[in-house]
């Protein structure tokens, strides 16, 4: 019921009690206490109404301003849900975006850094083929000029022996004694007589005609080849030393495989063997006869001992 039907009612209620009151006044007279306390019950009674109406309208009041306050207060909330789901999907793209350039600067860093050490393999690759260009020229100089100097001392024996000839004829011929020269002929043949003897027999060189045999077999297989020159050299330093074949054998196979180690050593100096050694290792190994189980246990045998230096 709202406030427009109650006071019609009230309205309703006041004229009845208005026509009861007139009714018992014309009908006689009755107390006046009587009347008196049914005029202050009513008067009492209306002023009842009245503050339970003036509370009524207030606490509507009250509630309408309450639920205004409410649905201020829930607009706001809201408002402020919005504004944070907002700064929420912001947030996220930024940091999505942020993700994704770092992926991106991790990306090209990767690629740059992979250029960079393929640019560096490929100089220190480069430089490795330059050295070992490098060293081969140097190499190659080196048997040129040793070669070089052979021949110089070949030539310049043979012009020795020349000279020598020529002054031993001029010895002769100015002794002309031919007493002498008998006996410098009877002299030279007994002596070749006597080294042949010593060959024949099978009489071993002395110490330092094998050292001197062998030092001459290092200077001539040096290089990993034997020329012609050198094999004739060393054939006439074997009839004047005394060498037989089999010391020869012998000293020629101890001198390639004493080459052949140090080739070994050279090759694994820096812990590792490169391509360019491997094939000379392969040349020499082919030239001097070497088996692979020898090349085996030599090639450990200086890893072990390049290994204990380092340790």
């Amino acid at each position: 019921m709202n406030t427009a039907e109650l006071e019609e009612q009230r309205r309703k209620v006041e004229e009845l009690k208005k026509k009861i009151l007139e009714q018992k006044r014309k009908s006689g007279d009755g107390t006046e206490d009587a009347q008196k306390r049914a005029e202050e019950a009513r008067k009492a009674e209306e002023e009842a109404k009245k503050r339970e109406e003036e509370e009524a309208r207030k606490r509507e009041v009250e509630e309408a301003a309450k639920k205004a306050e409410e649905d201020a207060q829930l607009k706001k909330e809201e408002k402020r849900r919005k504004e944070e789901e907002e700064k929420f999907k912001e947030e996220e793209a930024e940091r999505k975006a942020g993700e994704e350039e770092i992926k991106k600067a991790e990306a090209e860093a990767k690629r740059k850094a992979a250029d960079a050490a393929r640019l560096k393999e490929e100089e220190a690759r480069q430089e490795a083929l330059e050295e070992a260009n490098k060293q081969a020229e140097i190499v190659a100089q080196k048997k040129a000029e040793e070669e070089e100097r052979r021949r110089e001392l070949d030539s310049r024996r043979k012009i020795e022996e020349a000279r020598r000839k020529i002054e031993e004829q001029k010895r002769k011929e100015a002794e002309q004694k031919k007493k002498e020269e008998e006996a410098i002929r009877k002299k030279e043949d007994e002596r070749k007589k006597e080294q042949a003897k010593k060959v024949a027999s099978g009489a071993k060189a002395s110490p330092a005609a094998v050292q001197a045999y062998v030092s001459a077999l290092k200077q001539a297989w040096g290089d990993g080849n034997l020329s012609k020159d050198e094999e004739v050299l060393l054939a006439t330093l074997r009839k004047s030393l005394g060498i037989t074949p089999e010391d020869h054998a012998g000293l020629e196979q101890e001198v390639q495989l004493e080459i052949y180690l140090d080739a070994v050593v050279n090759g694994w100096k820096d812990g590792s063997i490169s391509p360019e050694d491997s094939e000379h290792l392969d040349g020499l190994r082919e030239k001097f006869r070497i088996s692979a189980d020898e090349h085996l246990r030599l090639e450990k045998q200086v890893r072990n001992e390049i290994l204990k230096q380092r340790a």
